[in-house]
């Protein structure tokens, strides 16, 4: 390489973080072109099938708008374009106290 400082290191790009069982994750086409209708995905496993550098196989259930499973998937994926949505804000519960009265005994 000509001209190169000394402290010059090249740029590495940061790997891809692999999905885990239990995670939710949103499909769009920046996963795969089969995305044309982006979805949301519960991961069952990675499944260690061959594929082209750089892709996952991904086993998981399809999610509802209200997350519950609606389908059984096996989706092709490149890690790069999966996306981890935010987990939904806790609602914090507000408790009423319970109005007692005087307890007879006896």
């Amino acid at each position: 390489m000509p001209d190169v400082p000394p402290d010059w290191k090249p740029e590495t790009k940061p790997k891809p973080r692999k999905p885990r069982p239990g995670d939710v994750l949103h499909l769009t086409r920046a996963a795969s072109v089969q995305f044309l209708r982006p979805i949301l995905v519960r991961v069952i496993r990675v499944l260690d099938w061959p594929t082209y550098d750089g892709w996952l196989w991904i086993d998981g259930y399809e999610l509802a708008k209200n997350g519950d499973a609606v389908a059984r998937r096996s989706v092709f994926v490149m890690p790069a374009g999966l996306i981890w949505p935010d987990p939904p804000a806790r609602r914090p519960t507000s408790r009423t106290p319970v109005k007692r009265g005087p307890v007879r005994v006896g």
